[in-house]
């Protein structure tokens, strides 16, 4: 081969192993450009993943909220918190529409406090937690909120301009010139009936891509839904602790209420009032109106509580027309002024359609000047109150700390006698530990309640001879007893021999045979025969030798007798029976009914209260009956 022939090959093997590098270079290329590309592409994956894996446990904090009990204000701070924090925005809040003394207007609901809501506040002279928006007819907010329509601000400069009255010029130029804000989003906020506002987003970015648009629509939609589940457990929360006929709240809250003021009390050394109220001739307007009319005059009453009340009192309606206020702080001499105005206000309230108007009586205590003991506390405003209505009606009276001895008093010495000298079957060593727990209860001071100890005795020792007997079956009987005695207009007095005999009413069937209490079948008529004997048994053999009960034992001999005088165990009929009586024998036999037995399913509420009816004259008086049915109602809503 020539020389020349060899270069030719040469350069042409030359040329094909620069064609295979640039072939190969241009791979090598391709794969680094398709590896940049894909390791972006990885990357943007990974934050989408990562935002959205954000969104999720966000979205799902939200939710456990709703489905907590936390109010409202907290559960939306934390909402617009999650927004500031985790989604890298200048700041958020929530805003509600109102209408003040200037028109519409938006307050915040959310305060988060950071620098830049520091040099909002300083825009005007209200403090950020006072901060209100009055933003331009047909302006952004205002069409964003009433079309239900994503709006925008493009400048913080803007914002402030269009919502913003009043501000201070040297602040607002500081504020507008150094701030990272490109964009403000208003996500438009609508519950029906609840709330009309919006969630505005301060952004860092020029322009929202789509998913986070979608994700803050999203949020938006939570914060409704958060919002109507929170409003739904206020709703409830409130209807619990709350009278529904006048917004005050009730009998249950207030006595939860007394027990904390009174701890507070003692240890503050500050005292406290309680004023008793109850309205006039309720009967007589109803009987003469209608209870339309009666209602109208408790709700008069609410209202003049209401309006003369302070923030921190505590205005209740304990059942029918009887009212309780706490009034924390005040003493003797500020609890009868107070008393007094409303007894005032409510004389020169006027009711459409009832000609003489409403008046109502009083009644005045004041915890650690007159006592320390909250029993002894609501029994002497009772008292007080009883006395304003015997002395003649719409007046107040100071409660009197003489002769003070209370029905709960007498109980316990009942009980003690009861159990120390072992006049019933019961076990003694949990009798021992009863009898320590009411002689300790009679020298207590610190304001707990010894009408629950009551009721838990009663409890026990029903429960020892009739294992159905339900847990708390004594203070509803006690309570329902109470409101008929009311009703039927009786004296404080006899209304307190009352409560002692529904405590003691049953202890004759501690000596009855076992077998025939818990006897799983109807009994014979020999066998009624001697059930029948626990009346007797009970005021004879076991509390006539209780000096201090002796005025209670006819009460309870004869709470077995039917109006038409077929009851046990004297016959006797009409008004023969002692009212007392009459009113713990449809207790009795109401609750009997209503639970279960292993002969019979229970009653329902209705089925009770119509077999009651069918015993007009029978068992029963009307006027007994109608007391009943009216009180039956007041004490389902308690």
């Amino acid at each position: 081969m020539g020389i020349l022939d060899w270069l030719s090959q040469s350069a042409k093997k030359l040329k094909d192993v620069e064609s295979k590098i640039a072939d190969e270079t241009k791979d090598v290329y391709e794969v680094y450009q398709r590896n940049i590309v894909l390791e972006k592409e990885i990357a943007q994956r990974t934050e989408e993943l990562r935002l959205a894996n954000q969104t999720l446990l966000t979205l799902e904090q939200v939710w456990d909220m709703m489905n907590s009990s936390r109010p409202l204000s907290s559960v939306l701070e934390t909402i617009v918190s999650s927004l500031y924090g985790e989604f890298g925005y200048i700041y958020s809040f929530i805003a509600q529409k109102q209408y003040d003394e200037k028109g519409p207007c938006y307050i915040l609901k959310t305060y988060l406090e950071n620098d830049f809501s520091s040099k909002m506040s300083d825009l005007t002279d209200e403090n950020i937690y006072d901060f209100k928006l009055y933003p331009k007819e047909n302006g952004i907010i205002e069409n964003a909120v009433k079309n239900k329509e994503v709006s925008y601000y493009i400048s913080l400069k803007e914002f402030i301009q269009d919502n913003i009255p009043n501000i201070n010029e040297e602040a607002f130029k500081k504020y507008t010139e150094n701030n990272n804000v490109k964009t403000i989003i208003i996500f438009p906020i609508s519950v029906k009936d609840q709330f009309s506002g919006f969630l505005s987003v301060f952004s860092p970015r020029k322009e929202l891509k789509g998913d986070e648009l979608s994700f803050l629509n999203l949020f938006t939609r939570q914060i409704e839904l958060a919002i109507t589940i929170a409003n739904l457990f206020e709703t409830v929360k409130k209807q619990a602790v709350t009278d529904h006929l006048t917004n005050l709240f009730n009998r249950r809250f207030f006595e939860d209420a007394l027990h904390r003021e009174a701890t507070r009390s003692l240890r503050t050394k500050q005292p406290f009032c309680l004023i008793g109220l109850d309205l006039d001739h309720l009967k007589k307007i109803n009987d003469t109106y209608g209870h339309s009319m009666g209602d109208k005059a408790i709700i008069t009453i609410a209202n003049v509580i209401t309006k003369n009340a302070r923030s921190v009192d505590i205005p209740s309606r304990f059942g029918g027309e009887e009212f309780f206020i706490i009034l924390p702080g005040i003493d003797t001499k500020g609890g009868i002024a107070a008393a007094e105005r409303i007894r005032t206000s409510i004389e020169s309230a006027k009711i459409e359609g009832l000609e003489n108007g409403i008046t109502a009586s009083l009644g005045v205590a004041s915890f650690i000047e007159q006592t320390t003991n909250i029993d002894e506390l609501f029994e002497m405003c009772d008292k007080a109150m009883y006395s304003s209505k015997q002395k003649g009606r719409n007046q107040v009276t100071l409660a009197d700390t003489d002769n003070i001895t209370s029905w709960q008093d007498i109980a316990i010495d009942a009980f003690v006698d009861i159990l120390t000298q072992h006049r019933i079957p019961f076990n003694k060593k949990v009798a021992s530990d009863l009898i320590e727990k009411l002689q300790l209860k009679q020298n207590d001071s610190s304001g707990t309640s010894t009408q629950e100890m009551l009721y838990s005795i009663v409890d026990s020792i029903s429960k020892s001879y009739f294992p159905l007997y339900q847990e708390g079956s004594t203070k509803n009987k006690v309570t329902l007893a109470t409101l008929i005695a009311k009703r039927m207009n009786l004296s404080k007095a006899e209304i307190d021999k009352l409560k002692i005999a529904m405590l003691l009413y049953d202890i004759g069937n501690t000596m009855m045979p076992k077998e025939l209490l818990k006897k799983p079948a109807p009994l014979n008529q020999k066998e009624k025969d001697e059930i029948k004997k626990h009346p007797i048994v009970g005021a004879q053999e076991i509390l006539k030798p209780i000096s201090s009960v002796s005025n209670i034992i006819p009460i309870i001999e004869h709470h077995h007798e039917n109006w038409d005088g077929t009851g046990y165990p004297s016959n006797k009929k009409g008004e023969e029976i002692p009212t007392t009586s009459q009113i713990i024998l449809i207790t009795d036999s109401y609750f009997a009914m209503i639970s279960y037995r292993p002969y019979r399913k229970a009653y329902t509420i209705d089925e009770a209260i119509e077999e009651i009816k069918q015993n007009v004259n029978k068992k029963y008086s009307k006027e007994l009956v109608e007391a009943f049915i009216y009180s039956i109602e007041e004490f389902k809503k308690m």
